[in-house]
């Protein structure tokens, strides 16, 4: 009898997380720049933001520097741009799975 109660309770569990492993977020267009220079966010130094329905978030997941020059012309630091991004909000910031910065016209 322990054994199958032992059983049940680990399949339960294993369905479970597996579930939860299947779960992904769907794709939305933001707005992201550099957090403190064009969102007014306080900081440290130059880091990447994303506002989402008009509330700023740092990102989590990828870096500033890895989107081209933060401080070039059209870079973070100059400009908002768009993106698409995946992920979630945790304890006040986004944690990216996936970010696509939009090709500006």
């Amino acid at each position: 009898m322990k054994k199958l109660v032992f059983l049940a309770f680990l399949f339960l569990s294993i369905t479970i997380n597996a579930q939860d492993k299947k779960t992904t977020e769907k794709p939305q267009i933001v707005e992201a720049a550099c957090g403190e220079c064009q969102f007014g966010m306080k900081g440290n130094s130059c880091d990447l933001a994303i506002r989402i329905d008009g509330k700023p978030y740092f990102v989590d997941g990828t870096k500033i520097d890895e989107h081209g020059d933060a401080h070039a012309k059209d870079g973070f630091c100059n400009t908002i741009r768009k993106a698409e991004v995946t992920g979630k909000i945790e304890k006040n910031r986004y944690k990216v799975t996936s970010f696509t910065l939009i090709k500006s016209n």
